[in-house]
């Protein structure tokens, strides 16, 4: 038996407004003086330049009469016979049809580009360039010289006929190992870690220790012969475990962090957010340096206001004033459009600011506390999708790096009551047990997947072990301590 029934539904259907604004949201801020050229060319009625729309409206009246000698006024619309019917359409608005386009990320600057920047910044001569040139060329993607200097030696005198001895190249080894990232250039992991070291405070103790470990006893160290260095450098228990935190929290490959997304475009990302640290406090400002200020174009506003006051019209005339108006109407909407990005992009900035406002004071990633979108939503009263596109693609500024905004959110899991909960606490747990675990019978990722179901949370295996290799922190297996 069929049966026939109403229903109502509430649909939300966004305006060609709302995606022109969304759109305004995603776009970084590399891309938006591209974006805002191209509604410039595409609508006469903006145009650049301070906004100075309520001096065009007191002087209106003091216009009115010298229309004719305008450079364009709108019978030129009016007599050109060959104006196409779209030309009298708005298309500004309709813009949400539009094939779909992704927006260019930056290509970005390359390892190697990188590092031969920095070699231009140095003071070298004819043959130090060669030299160095072809040092950086055999440099890998991880930061190495795999190469041996003797065998560079003979690959320049037969490949380049360049005649060098293994002190010269050692002398312009140097210079590249002066670069940054700290580590670059060396021939194996022991001068990798040793150059990373040099560059820290002499002064230290625990950098003094860390230094002689590598030195003296880097073998006993790669074998986890603990006791041995422990006794031969005459360390205490608490000494020997300072000197190996440091060790281990240098960087082993150097070059590698060009594959992280992350590191890799804070050497040549155009950052949306300029973040200052001054006396008093922490200050947040949007970056405008390519961006143009936007106003109405005074000539079509004075147009429009001339023939809407004309009481007969022809057709012709009520198409072009139409026409004139809907680019006005346009121009005004963009200019409001970019105002309301602006404002947006502070508001959420600002909010994570105060959020993460002990982290911004020092780059401290341990003072980095868990949030989600739902938290800024809140704080800003703006919805969560909202959010999601002022963080994706932007970066900010800061005393300590350039960062993506993204960077300071976490995913989210669950508790067996449904509470959400951010990554950075479920590895702050496993980090905490494996400080605390027994060394000689180091917790598996299995026993670290108990704990933390344990405790509530709904997590795998498998989550566990790419948490920990997050944190850097080897398997149970190579933790193991005699």
């Amino acid at each position: 038996m069929l049966k026939q029934r109403l229903s109502q539904k509430l649909l939300q259907k966004l305006s060609p407004q709302q995606i022109q604004m969304i759109k305004l949201l995603e776009i970084p801020t590399m891309q938006l003086e591209q974006r805002i050229k191209k509604e410039i060319e595409e609508n006469p009625a903006l145009e650049e330049g301070p906004d100075d729309e309520e001096n065009e409206i007191a002087e209106e009246d003091d216009n009115q009469n010298d229309n004719d000698q305008d450079e364009f006024s709108l019978d030129d619309y009016l007599e050109d016979e060959d104006i196409p019917d779209y030309r009298l359409e708005s298309v500004n608005y309709s813009r949400g049809e539009e094939q779909k386009q992704e927006i260019p990320f930056s290509a970005g600057t390359s390892f190697h580009e990188y590092l031969a920047s920095q070699i231009g910044l140095r003071s070298l001569d004819e043959k130090q360039e060669i030299l160095v040139d072809y040092i950086l060329g055999n440099i890998d993607d991880d930061g190495y010289l795999r190469r041996e200097i003797e065998n560079i030696v003979d690959d320049l005198a037969f490949s380049q006929n360049v005649t060098t001895t293994e002190e010269e190249l050692l002398e312009v080894l140097a210079i590249v190992q002066d670069l940054e990232p700290a580590g670059v250039g060396a021939r194996d992991l022991r001068e990798c870690l040793m150059l990373q070291l040099a560059r820290k405070d002499q002064d230290n103790t625990e950098i003094k220790n860390a230094t002689a470990i590598l030195d003296k006893h880097f073998d006993e160290f790669t074998r986890k012969h603990y006791d041995k260095i422990k006794t031969r450098l005459g360390l205490s228990e608490k000494e020997l475990k300072d000197a190996l935190d440091i060790i281990l929290k240098l960087n082993p490959k150097p070059g590698g962090s060009f594959n992280d997304p992350m590191q890799k475009d804070s050497y040549h990302i155009i950052p949306d957010f300029i973040l200052e640290y001054n006396e008093d406090g922490l200050e947040i400002s949007l970056n405008s340096r390519n961006v143009p200020e936007l106003r109405l174009n005074r000539t079509y506003a004075e147009m429009l206001q001339a023939y809407s006051a004309s009481k007969e019209k022809t057709k012709k005339q009520k198409e072009a004033v139409s026409f004139v108006k809907q680019k006005l109407d346009s121009a005004r909407w963009f200019i409001d459009a970019m105002k309301q990005r602006h404002n947006t992009l502070l508001l959420t900035m600002n909010a994570i600011l105060g959020f993460q406002a002990e982290y911004f004071m020092e780059g401290d990633e341990t003072k980095l506390k868990p949030m989600i979108l739902k938290d800024i939503a809140d704080m800003t009263g703006l919805d969560i999708s909202t959010v999601s596109r002022v963080a994706n693609s932007k970066y900010i500024q800061t005393h300590f790096g350039i960062l993506p905004l993204k960077y300071f959110f976490s995913e989210g899991l669950q508790t067996d009551t449904g509470e959400e909960v951010s990554t950075r606490e479920i590895k702050s747990i496993l980090q905490d047990c494996i400080d605390r675990e027994d060394k000689k019978k180091p917790l598996t990722d299995e026993k670290l997947t108990e704990i933390l179901q344990s405790k509530g949370y709904q997590i795998a295996r498998r989550t566990v072990a790419k948490y920990r290799e997050q944190l850097n922190i080897p398997v149970a297996r190579l933790r193991k301590e005699a």
